[in-house]
């Protein structure tokens, strides 16, 4: 396998590809009360179009892929999806992040697929105001997709919570969560000028930390599988630990391994970024197989090529809805 080195000498082998654009919530951070308009079904890569890009990317340094949306569950069934890139060779490391309300019907499935581990969105665990925050979701189906996902073996589970300064700032509830369940926290600082909420809904992570700190003693733990940019933390006994993602406060660009892929086939080198690289017009574009193979590592290179030092802060956040790009 040969490996993706960007320009900074960055080692880049992680891919987030958002297999639609579609989602059965709207969260308020992400988008707006009417949503967004959907791509046409035509626009999305199909599974094949994925898996053909896939079998190039694996050879070019890819390891780990994260199927993302929108919300991935929501495509008929993604289980199939899975089985075709468990398939490739040399083997990739899958995960998926979902809000969990439609993972209880298929984590068994999806484990037994080659999905490897879940993050599970759950920005609240009020009802009330997980229901306000996600606008008519149900706490219960989520919690239930949480429990499955643990059930199917598909671990380490990890919990994302953005937090929102006066909605739902409630840090005690999900420390008292990994006590109960061994699952993993991550707190993660709101960035997204997609939604309804603007930056006066920041809350940094070091206040966060503040209150784990109120907790008693605690330690800095190791990762679990998947690493990531997030820091945790566990608390005395408990069955799972405390992170912290910090996009916004202290952010991890020097050691920012990945790229995207887009619902509609365009792969970006950042997610702040506005750059793109169409992918899909490759796909389509009739070549045999040879052409087309030689056409998709051009424009991963391309796409390393184009990935900056950093993200350069919130004011140069593409306006692009992130349902699309994977986020």
């Amino acid at each position: 396998m040969s490996v993706l080195v960007d320009r900074f000498s960055r080692r880049i082998d992680y891919l987030r590809l958002s297999v639609t654009d579609r989602c059965n919530l709207r969260c308020v951070y992400c988008m707006p009360p009417e949503g967004v308009p959907h791509l046409d079904h035509a626009e999305i890569l199909t599974y094949e179009e994925i898996i053909r890009f896939l079998r190039v990317a694996v050879r070019a340094g890819i390891g780990k892929v994260r199927l993302t949306g929108g919300e991935p569950l929501v495509r008929r069934d993604v289980e199939r999806l899975v089985e075709g890139i468990a398939a490739l060779r040399p083997r990739l490391d899958i995960s998926l992040t979902t809000n969990g309300t439609l993972l209880a019907s298929v984590a068994e499935r999806l484990a037994a697929a080659g999905l490897k581990r879940v993050n599970v969105s759950i920005d609240s665990l009020h009802p009330e105001t997980y229901r306000r925050l996600t606008r008519g979701g149900d706490l219960s189906s989520a919690l239930e997709g949480v429990e499955a996902a643990l059930e199917a073996g598909l671990e380490p589970v990890k919990i994302n919570v953005v937090t929102l300064k006066h909605l739902n700032d409630e840090v005690d509830g999900f420390l008292d969560l990994v006590y109960r369940l061994p699952v993993h926290v991550r707190f993660i600082e709101y960035m997204s000028p997609c939604g309804a909420v603007d930056s006066s809904y920041f809350v940094s992570n070091q206040e966060l930390r503040a209150v784990l700190l109120r907790r008693g003693a605690v330690e800095e733990d190791r990762p679990p599988v998947g690493g990531g940019p997030a820091r945790y933390y566990r608390l005395p006994g408990s069955r799972g630990t405390v992170g912290f993602i910090s996009p916004v406060s202290s952010h991890f660009c020097p050691q920012c391994n990945r790229l995207r892929l887009t619902a509609e086939g365009r792969m970006r080198p950042c997610l702040f970024s506005s750059e793109e690289v169409d992918v899909r017009k490759i796909l389509r574009g009739g070549g045999d197989d040879r052409e087309t193979e030689e056409a998709i590592y051009r424009a991963i290179l391309a796409a390393l090529e184009k990935k900056p030092r950093d993200h350069g802060g919130l004011a140069s956040f593409s306006k692009m809805n992130m349902s699309r790009i994977g986020g």
